[in-house]
């Protein structure tokens, strides 16, 4: 079968399977997440042992280290997926649910209810953890899903598609409702870009190249996971100690991923005291850091000049861009310019300031005395994330279940006609 005929059969079957899926009960979608569950504990080693093989391919390849973190599974990891899948099990079910009602003056009844999207494409890079969670959501939420991994986690990924196909299959479910893209040739990811009609909505979760590629080629509406250029600004009324934690969090804990810290913006009355602070942890572990002019010389350890295209960077390494500004209103200018819509957070204990920024930072999550690594669909209580949308339509910021379903009207009479 050549590759057209094999993404035509792949459309098919997610559409057919779309329609089940969208029409199982509750209890259904929640015994085939419990047994996913389930199996991610017993056949972990399985799955393990698979990605062994990625990684060891990766590690040939020269892969960096950032990727190579977000490519690795451990145990640990496992226990989360199983635990994330018991998670979304639990949520409320959003389909079928009518959010709001109101009477017409004719007397119609309309209501407007949640439904599935339909047929979610997503393409993604390295992290195989991303199967489940976006499998489990698209499933919980009545949803087919088609998903296309990297081919640096081929192993990984099918490992853990085998174990997606059993929980379906022993649930009663069919098994095309999550269907992994296992064919590494690019041209399969043009042509799942161009089956609008099979395929409802395509969400691209990597780097900026392969995000406008799909978003450049699809010919469906595209929910984008963008850049992370995350900014932390350091007010003139912040705790320095609490900042420098949160600062240190948001930068070391994970430097690759897109909820990291890549732009601390310090208010000039602060910098004296907390940039010599920030330098000596910061740089203790590792961190390079871009200074501007007023700022490098106040960080005393790795600092070398700001280059051009530092600021607006997703370094996904150790290294942190860092700029003094003047006031809050230059704060909120620097991320106008620079940021990605991602994540910005002010540290402060002044309530005016604290209320502008969340008003006037234009991100996905906008937070107050916290690190910018709590934008993450687990940590905000949604359970898993299928990605984190950084355009305002449809979503925007972690998508969980109710992001992952729509709305439609429903309209009730008792033999209305219209004049």
């Amino acid at each position: 079968m050549d590759l057209a005929t094999s993404m035509e059969l792949l459309g098919r079957n997610a559409k057919k399977a779309a329609r089940l899926i969208a029409a199982a009960s509750p209890a259904v979608k929640h015994m085939a997440l419990g047994h996913l569950a389930d199996l991610l504990v017993k056949r972990r080693n399985n799955v393990l042992a698979a990605n062994k093989k990625d990684i060891a391919a990766a590690q040939a390849a020269g892969m960096d280290a950032p990727r190579l973190d977000r490519l690795t599974l451990t145990a640990a990891l496992m226990d989360d997926m199983a635990a994330a899948c018991r998670h979304v099990a639990n949520l409320p079910d959003p389909v079928g649910t009518v959010e709001k009602q109101w009477q017409r003056p004719n007397g119609l009844l309309v209501g407007r209810m949640r439904i599935p999207l339909g047929v979610v494409a997503m393409i993604y890079e390295a992290r195989p953890n991303v199967t489940i969670d976006a499998a489990i959501l698209c499933l919980k939420a009545g949803n087919a899903v088609v998903l296309r991994g990297g081919s640096e986690a081929i192993h990984s990924n099918t490992a853990l598609a085998d174990l997606l196909h059993e929980a379906l299959k022993i649930a009663g479910l069919p098994e095309n409702a999550a269907q992994i893209l296992t064919i590494t040739d690019r041209a399969a990811v043009t042509l799942l870009c161009k089956m609008d009609q099979y395929i409802d909505v395509l969400i691209p979760r990597g780097g900026e190249k392969l995000i406008r590629t799909v978003t450049e080629q699809a010919t469906m509406p595209v929910l984008k996971h963008y850049m992370g250029v995350c900014h932390a600004y350091i007010d003139a009324d912040a705790d320095l100690e609490q900042a420098l934690n949160i600062v240190y969090n948001g930068k070391v804990q994970r430097p690759g991923v897109c909820n990291a810290l890549e732009c601390l913006l310090v208010h000039q009355d602060m910098a004296a005291d907390f940039l010599p602070r920030v330098g000596e942890r910061l740089g203790a572990a590792g961190v390079e850091f871009r200074a501007c002019p007023r700022s490098l010389s106040l960080l005393r350890t790795n600092a070398l000049p700001q280059r051009p295209g530092d600021f607006g960077q997703e370094f996904h390494d150790l290294i942190l861009a860092v700029c003094v500004v003047d006031s809050l209103d230059a704060a909120l200018e620097h991320i106008a310019r620079y940021g990605s819509q991602h994540t910005e957070v002010i540290c402060t204990n002044n309530h005016g300031h604290a209320m502008r920024f969340l008003r006037e930072a234009d991100a996905s999550m906008v937070g107050v005395n916290v690190s910018t690594r709590f934008n993450d669909g687990g940590e905000l209580g949604l359970g898993a994330e299928i990605g984190i949308s950084t355009s305002k339509l449809h979503a925007y910021g972690p998508m969980g279940v109710q992001e992952l379903t729509t709305t439609k009207f429903v309209v009730f009479g008792q033999g209305q006609v219209r004049g």
